[in-house]
C-alpha cells in the first residue's frame, strides 16, 4: 500500500489508527473533527505548516509492511 497526498486521512486512519502519531507530529491533534478526517494529507500539511513529502515519507515507511 502507497500512502499518497491526495488520499483523505480520516481513510488512512480507518486502515491502521497507529499512523495517528506522525499525524500529532505536525500539530494535528483534533484528528476526530468532521474537518480533519474529511482532508486530504496535503491539505492538512498546507494548514498546518507541514512538509507533506516528509509526513508521506514516515507515513509509507510505517505501512510498508502492513
Amino acid at each position: 500500500m502507497t500512502i499518497t497526498k491526495d488520499m483523505i486521512i480520516g481513510e488512512v486512519l480507518d486502515i491502521d489508527t497507529g499512523c495517528a502519531n506522525y499525524f500529532f507530529e505536525i500539530g494535528m491533534h483534533c484528528l476526530g473533527c468532521p474537518a480533519s478526517r474529511g482532508e486530504t494529507i496535503e491539505q492538512a500539511c498546507a494548514v498546518h505548516g507541514a512538509d507533506c513529502d516528509a509526513l508521506l515519507k514516515k507515513l509509507n515507511e510505517y505501512f510498508k509492511d502492513k
